[in-house]
């Protein structure tokens, strides 16, 4: 029987937490962690456009590193405590993590995606996914920025998951592109759905 995936709320065929799709985007969000990590070091000296630094006129000395990026690449700890959690949820011994940063993040990544088949199904898949796809989403604007242009805005998706709650999401029609679609819900506007896509924005926006 057709569940619905935990994450993205549509509908899935395997009976899992997580769908196909998003099992794929986890798995590669993952497998991108530790060479994103590498990435931020080279953003933790202050840069010109920082706005740190001593001017002219005086001020405060400039900070050894920036503190945005410790405090980011500090959130890279919560893969490590995924993990764990898993090994505690399977009843396993508590994972063996050793070495510095980078080869405990190494590790952890490796333990999850050993433990794919089972995450699938687990209950806190949603959780596990959302954060690891957040920590991504914020590695990626400094690491890897998009350097496409960024698409006129069209509002708030105005999908409703099953509860009943708004999706929310920001919708952005990039150059190109023909259908409008929401990254987070997955949800999509072909033009001919344009004109009602404007009224029900219209209406949430007024509604606010």
């Amino acid at each position: 029987m057709d569940t619905t995936c935990t994450h993205c709320h549509t509908p899935d065929p395997t009976g899992s937490a997580l769908c196909i799709p998003c099992t794929h985007r986890l798995t590669d969000q993952l497998t991108a962690l530790p060479r994103m990590y590498e990435a931020l070091g080279v953003h933790l000296a202050p840069g010109s456009s920082s706005g740190e630094g001593r001017s002219s006129k005086g001020g405060p000395a400039p900070l050894p590193l920036r503190v945005d990026i410790l405090d980011l690449r500090r959130e890279f700890d919560a893969v490590s405590g995924w993990l764990s959690a898993v090994h505690d949820a399977r009843h396993m011994r508590t994972p063996r993590l050793a070495g510095d940063t980078l080869t405990r993040l190494h590790t952890a990544v490796a333990g999850l995606l050993a433990h794919m088949p089972w995450i699938v199904v687990w209950p806190h898949a949603h959780d596990l996914a959302q954060e690891i796809g957040d920590l991504h989403r914020d590695a990626t604007t400094v690491v890897d920025p998009d350097p496409r242009a960024r698409g006129r805005r069209i509002g708030h998706c105005p999908a409703a998951y099953d509860d009943g709650t708004r999706c929310g999401a920001v919708l952005t029609l990039r150059p190109g592109e023909q259908v409008v679609s929401c990254a987070w819900c997955s949800a999509s506007y072909p033009p001919a759905t344009w004109a009602g896509l404007k009224q029900l924005i219209d209406a949430d926006t007024a509604a606010a």
